[in-house]
């Protein structure tokens, strides 16, 4: 399975549970599995992403066109099948063009077109002001789910080596981590 992310991702991943500070794995899991050919992301939400100048912009400039992927031809009639769709009266004007004008439509069509995907934190929603990602997914046939759910089916694990609360290092408990204090580690299946 292949997945494109959301800038929600990044930002509440940054803002929250895998800060750069203090969870590393979490970024350098993403790094392999993009080394992998599993995690992606799309050059719109580069540009979300380094709008702010903090250390999320700074780490997502370091990331290239394989990583945040460009606009292809592939992706024109899923552009085309997804206005229809944003279009057809479910939604209120105001939302089919602010949808239109962002990220989150491009994403769609990319995983729609290239059959990724979509990762996000979004949840669907039965409204009409906010065309949500998850609902354009849904009525696209697109593969939506959050992020936990992916680290889940990926069998993602950030374990920390050293000392613990319940006793010993890692490698005391019989695990195979390090010893030394904070080095976090991953599982690549």
């Amino acid at each position: 399975m292949q997945y494109l992310l959301d800038s929600d991702v990044f930002i509440q991943a940054k803002n929250l549970h895998y800060s750069f500070d203090f969870c590393p794995a979490f970024w350098d899991w993403i790094d392999r599995s993009h080394d992998r050919g599993i995690v992606f992301s799309i050059e719109k939400v580069r540009s979300e992403l380094v709008a702010i100048e903090d250390e999320l912009a700074n780490w997502a400039k370091r990331r290239g066109d394989d990583f945040f992927l460009p606009p292809d031809d592939a992706i024109l009639p899923s552009l085309a099948v997804i206005s229809a769709w944003a279009s057809s009266g479910k939604y209120e004007p105001a939302a089919v063009s602010t949808f239109l004008q962002v990220a989150d439509y491009y994403l769609v069509a990319h995983a729609h077109a290239h059959a990724f995907t979509v990762v996000t934190h979004e949840v669907a929603a039965e409204i009409v002001k906010k065309i949500k990602i998850p609902n354009a997914c849904i009525g696209l046939s697109v593969t939506v789910m959050s992020p936990y759910e992916m680290l889940r089916i990926e069998k993602a694990r950030f374990v920390l080596g050293g000392p613990a609360a319940s006793g010993g290092s890692a490698q005391q408990r019989g695990g195979s981590g390090p010893t030394s204090g904070q080095e976090a580690l991953w599982n690549d299946p």
